[in-house]
């Protein structure tokens, strides 16, 4: 089986294959979460306050700040890990984190954006414990509240103007666009029993990397870097990141438990999702595989027997330890960038530790 590099790699002679410089002692990745989230809570709000009345009360209903009534609450918005990149890159390249919270917010009102768009499209009637915006509010009222969120990212990019919003904003715009083509690639999917392993490379890479990769460089540039070759490097670190993380979600979408994930166990076996896992299971040609694809081709539901053998048989390939594998690879090409990016020492101590988090978690 042959597998490619990511799009937007280059030949392997071309990477920064130096060490990574000592990032100095690990930092607490969990406190650089909630300091991003703290940071960035008032611009999210603000973007949110700018939306029209009944637009701007089902977003603050996704953002857990109310209830459908409309009365406080005090719900998690998400980790905010997008954020919390886009701020450490600021301060990797040197700058102040304060000035690029504009670029946090924007990507992570698009990534919520997608979220309301991804529960629609996938029937989830759960986000974060709570009813899904659809389930909550019907399907038109998801589509339209992710495309205002949609918007208000573009506009909190132009919150405070200078010589780097026009550049910015077409960085976002083009991870959107990408996004939006890898979410269409995976709806695809889901009727298709030919799914070959590197479209659905190309379709993690747009779906995750590519919005993770925007983070970073918006992040460095509103943090004052106008390098070409460091903010390529830190796309590249984002983007592998990317494809690093959506490796792990997916194989804790099969082998994570329920106290970590907050997913059934399962899952994503239950609704026949074409995971990396299960893609590199399906295309090894084994007698495993072929067993495989009667389950997950076959009609009606997945007994919990058949979802049980179901995973039997994607181990039976190899797939799991592939797909560890994989992250792991990934993450390390993912460190070569960084080093490309000379990182300052406090910047890097930070980036590394949200690395490990990423890369390394069981949740």
């Amino acid at each position: 089986m042959t597998i490619t590099q990511p799009s937007d790699a280059p030949p392997a002679a071309t990477l920064q294959t130096s060490p990574l410089p000592n990032p100095g002692p690990p930092q607490d990745a969990d406190a650089l979460l909630r300091r991003a989230r703290r940071l960035v809570a008032p611009a999210l709000r603000a973007a949110v306050d700018a939306l029209p009345e009944q637009t701007r009360a089902l977003a603050s209903y996704h953002f857990g700040w109310t209830d459908l009534a409309g009365n406080p609450d005090s719900a998690s918005w998400g980790k905010g890990v997008r954020t919390a990149f886009a701020l450490a890159c600021a301060r990797a390249v040197g700058g102040n984190e304060v000035a690029a919270v504009p670029a946090a917010a924007a990507v992570e009102l698009v990534h919520n954006a997608s979220l309301i768009h991804d529960d629609l499209l996938d029937a989830d009637t759960l986000r974060r414990h709570r009813p899904a915006v659809w389930a909550a509010s019907g399907t038109a009222a998801a589509v339209l509240l992710g495309d205002a969120l949609f918007h208000a990212g573009v506009r909190a990019l132009h919150s405070e103007p200078g010589e780097h919003t026009t550049a910015a904003t077409l960085v976002l715009l083009d991870a959107v666009l990408e996004l939006i083509e890898g979410e269409k690639a995976d709806t695809a999917f889901e009727t298709r029993h030919d799914v070959t392993l590197d479209e659905c490379l190309t379709m993690v890479e747009a779906k995750t990397g590519a919005l993770l990769g925007a983070a970073c460089a918006l992040g460095a540039r509103y943090g004052g870097v106008t390098d070409p070759d460091r903010l390529d490097a830190l796309t590249r670190f984002g983007r592998h990141l990317g494809l690093a993380y959506q490796a792990v979600d997916d194989y804790l979408g099969i082998w994570g438990v329920t106290e970590g994930t907050g997913k059934p166990v399962l899952a994503d076996l239950v609704r026949r999702k074409k995971s990396l896992p299960v893609v590199y299971a399906l295309n090894t040609a084994t007698p495993a595989a072929a067993e495989l694809a009667e389950l997950y081709f076959g009609d009606g539901d997945l007994s919990p027997c058949h979802v049980h053998r179901a995973a039997e048989l994607v181990e039976q390939t190899g797939a799991r330890d592939w797909v560890r594998e994989f992250s792991r690879r990934h993450t390390a090409t993912a460190h070569e960038y960084l080093a490309g990016a000379r990182p300052t020492p406090g910047g890097l101590a930070d980036l590394c530790s949200l690395v490990r988090l990423v890369s390394e978690r069981d949740a």
